[in-house]
């Protein structure tokens, strides 16, 4: 996999969590913990996908 694609796979993984999070937010039953989860693997998502734009440039 090419680190263009590796980057594209992360960007849509990265959407993906956003739109989980959003439901989350707006969903009152839903668990804090559960919401951190997610803000914690979108964190991880965003700091590789810098790491790979930073070794591309």
């Amino acid at each position: 996999m090419t680190i263009q694609a590796h980057l594209e796979s992360l960007e849509k993984k990265h959407g993906v969590l956003e739109e989980q999070l959003h439901h989350a937010l707006t969903s009152p039953s839903m668990d804090d913990s559960l919401i951190a989860d997610i803000k914690r693997r979108k964190l991880r998502l965003k700091d590789e996908m810098e790491r790979l734009r930073a070794t591309t440039h």
